[in-house]
């Protein structure tokens, strides 16, 4: 675990995350935490980190995510010398998930 981020805070949010039990409730939980721009981002991020994983090329992610080579290049610095926490996380999301969609606009969380 990286150092710099271990903190009281940080597990407070790390622990409450942990304690969400169904989709709804996590919408819920990030609606209130987070800004529509910052869960924004946080998805993209990962969208991409599943991308790069299944090999695709920096232009197919620019083209279909939207997400800038700046942000590309830090999330596959991550997937190569992280934590190996995308890779966990992708092999407990259920086979059966269709993956990501494209983000139309249409379902932005409510007032933002």
């Amino acid at each position: 675990m990286n150092e710099k981020i271990k903190g009281s805070s940080v597990e407070f949010l790390l622990r409450a995350i942990l304690a969400l039990e169904t989709l709804e409730e996590a919408y819920n939980f990030f609606e209130d935490l987070c800004t529509v721009q910052e869960l924004k981002a946080i998805s993209q991020r990962i969208v991409v980190a599943k991308m790069l994983s299944e090999k695709r090329v920096y232009s197919d992610i620019v083209r279909e995510t939207g997400a800038s080579t700046a942000t590309i290049s830090r999330v596959n610095r991550s997937l190569i010398y992280g934590s190996d926490g995308y890779e966990r996380v992708f092999n407990r999301i259920p086979n059966d998930w269709s993956g990501p969609v494209e983000d139309t606009g249409e379902d932005a969380v409510a007032g933002e």
